[in-house]
């Protein structure tokens, strides 16, 4: 053998185990991403997928007096479908969003352009403030303004009877739902600032500048700069607020004990179905209440979607 076929073996017998532990190590390296998403898919199997799939095994039975529980298939849907109590609650629940989704988002993008816009003074502590509602338990801040909207000891009432001003019942029926929007209203618009906010941060500052030097004032560029460059974040506020809306339980069943004459057990979906399980004992019904109320949202979800792009279409 020549001394170059010499060379070319030892270099072949060198670079034999290297190049297999690189193959081993990129074969590893490959594996790592996974590893850091294991423990969120075992939670989200373990408590999202599995009780998804428990609750859909239970919604096709029946647990009976006589007979114990028997498989009924879609009975339990098609008595969702006629069921009144939960179509009245989904009724009620679109009229509060058609009100307190655009006031809410309103505040929140009026509060987010204001931060951006640098005009106010102790910037952080202004965010901090809008925010913090955010951090307080939807319980706790029924809780609270629940005292707060009591008509017999509420500071409102006495401070109305101080001024010698009828002092309205916010706990009665005609305005139970505007009291229950005051709440979600003031829990979540910190929220849905701070998604319009960073949007606003990520915004190129040439753009602003260069619409200040052509003489745009500071609401003009707002309005018709920034205002559309976040419309990715705006829809995705809207998106969660269709979703909140339709889901809402923890403010009626809180404001439920405190006035249980003007709030019954279905007042929105989810209660109807908490109710169902919880007090009724009808867990196979309740489950298929949810399934329905799932597919509502849905429906209200894809049809704002596909409403906002046909716009967006058309504007094009």
């Amino acid at each position: 053998m020549t001394s170059q076929g010499w060379s070319e073996e030892r270099s072949k017998r060198s670079e034999g185990p290297s190049a297999s532990r690189g193959g081993r190590r990129g074969r590893l390296q490959a594996w790592i991403p996974y590893l850091f998403l294991l423990p969120f898919m075992v939670l989200f199997v373990v408590f999202l997928v599995l009780p998804l799939v428990y609750a859909l095994g239970i919604s096709v039975f029946e647990t009976r007096l006589v007979g114990g529980t028997a498989f009924v298939g879609l009975e339990n849907y098609l008595r969702a479908f006629g069921d009144a109590n939960f179509w009245q609650g989904v009724r009620r629940m679109v009229v509060f969003g058609i009100f307190q989704v655009p006031i809410m988002l309103g505040l929140a993008l009026v509060f987010a352009l204001v931060l951006d816009g640098g005009t106010v003074w102790l910037r952080n502590l202004f965010r901090l403030g809008f925010y913090l509602p955010y951090a307080v338990p939807s319980v706790v801040a029924a809780l609270i303004w629940g005292y707060l909207y009591g008509p017999s000891f509420g500071p409102f009432t006495q401070l109305a009877e101080l001024l010698n001003f009828p002092a309205p019942n916010f706990l009665s029926n005609g305005w139970m739902l505007a009291s229950i929007a005051n709440i979600v209203t003031w829990e979540f618009t910190g929220y849905n600032m701070i998604i319009m906010y960073a949007a606003l941060q990520s915004l190129p500052a040439e753009l602003d500048d260069a619409a200040a030097v052509d003489g745009a004032k500071g609401w003009q560029r707002a309005l018709y700069i920034k205002v559309p460059m976040i419309r990715s974040a705006i829809f995705l506020t809207v998106i969660f607020s269709i979703i909140g809306t339709l889901q809402l339980f923890n403010e009626p069943n809180i404001m439920f004990a405190i006035a249980p004459q003007v709030i019954g057990d279905h007042y929105t979906p989810n209660l109807y179905a908490y109710t169902l399980a919880f007090t009724n004992q009808e867990y196979n019904y309740s489950a298929a209440i949810s399934f329905v109320l799932g597919a509502v949202v849905v429906v209200f979800s894809y049809t704002f979607m596909l409403l906002t792009n046909r716009g967006e279409l058309r504007s094009r």
